[in-house]
């Protein structure tokens, strides 16, 4: 008995240093962020540095204007969403309730694979066959887009999102589903009526995981975006805020590397809030 008690403590008191290990890290990048970051943004001014609408670091008058980048970021993430969650939450859909056994297993090797495809292929895909397709398709001089940078986004977030919305389909019991077969509804109604509104938190959190993947992709966009520090438009070539850091700090120096630092702190906190937010409203609905 005692030794079972000895065992216990010192496996809780592993977990305890491991998530405080956890905890220290994210600090540690917050504190990192945060004295890196702010002198830029002191010394270039909060409002010409947010809200500025010109990003021309290497000029002989360099500005530092990221607002290009937070909007193409925002409108980036917003259009991977609004394309990949209503393809993955019906795939899931489908998959976990109506798909026969061959087809399911099939397709979850298929979102495995698709899971993990490096992000730099992605990009190379797109290139070859998304930015020359949209060129042609639309008629404009240069397919390197924001849209190319959604679909390809849209694209990456799928395998998140089918995955852990249908883990979470699957653990809905199924006395549910029979209660409601023998009230006489439908499979498809007791499926979109009953089994999704009881995954519902799961399905949250796999937009939430798709979100974060949006936000915090560089390589692929950085290939099909076009990387140009524009305002955002959909057949515009655009920079986001990841690409902005990964393209220049391997030759930035003084004020212009603070500034990247500056970037990734806005970044950060940017993603912090989004989180609270998702959080926040599926919490209260949880609640309801």
């Amino acid at each position: 008995m005692k030794k079972t008690r000895r065992l216990e403590g010192i496996i809780h008191g592993c977990f305890l240093i491991l998530g405080l290990i956890t905890v220290g890290f994210v600090l540690l990048i917050t504190v990192y962020l945060v004295i890196s970051g702010i002198p830029a943004i002191i010394e270039i001014g909060p409002k010409e540095f947010l809200f500025g609408k010109r990003w021309a670091s290497t000029a002989a008058e360099p500005e530092y204007g990221i607002l290009p980048f937070i909007l193409t970021s925002i409108y980036g993430t917003c259009g991977a969403i609004a394309i990949g969650v209503p393809v993955g939450f019906l795939s899931a859909v489908y998959l976990s309730k109506l798909a026969g056994r061959r087809i399911r297993t099939v397709a979850e090797e298929a979102v495995s694979l698709l899971a993990g495809i490096p992000s730099v292929v992605y990009g190379l895909v797109g290139m070859i066959i998304l930015v020359p397709g949209i060129r042609k398709l639309f008629d404009i001089p240069d397919g390197a887009s924001l849209l190319a940078a959604m679909i390809v986004l849209a694209i990456m977030i799928l395998p998140s999102i089918i995955k852990v919305s249908m883990t979470s389909l699957d653990a809905v019991p199924k006395e549910y589903e029979d209660a409601s077969l023998a009230l006489g509804a439908t499979p498809v109604e007791t499926y979109f009526k009953v089994s999704v509104p009881a995954a519902r938190s799961g399905i949250a959190a796999a937009v939430v995981l798709g979100v974060g993947r949006a936000i915090g992709e560089a390589m692929a966009v950085m290939m099909v975006s076009g990387n140009a520090a524009n305002m955002p438009g959909l057949f515009e070539s655009v920079k986001f805020l990841t690409t902005a850091v990964a393209s220049e700090m391997s030759y930035s120096e003084g004020l212009q590397r603070q500034a990247l630092f500056s970037i990734a702190l806005v970044l950060y906190v940017f993603i912090m809030l989004i989180n609270a937010l998702l959080n926040g409203v599926l919490k209260k609905r949880g609640e309801k």
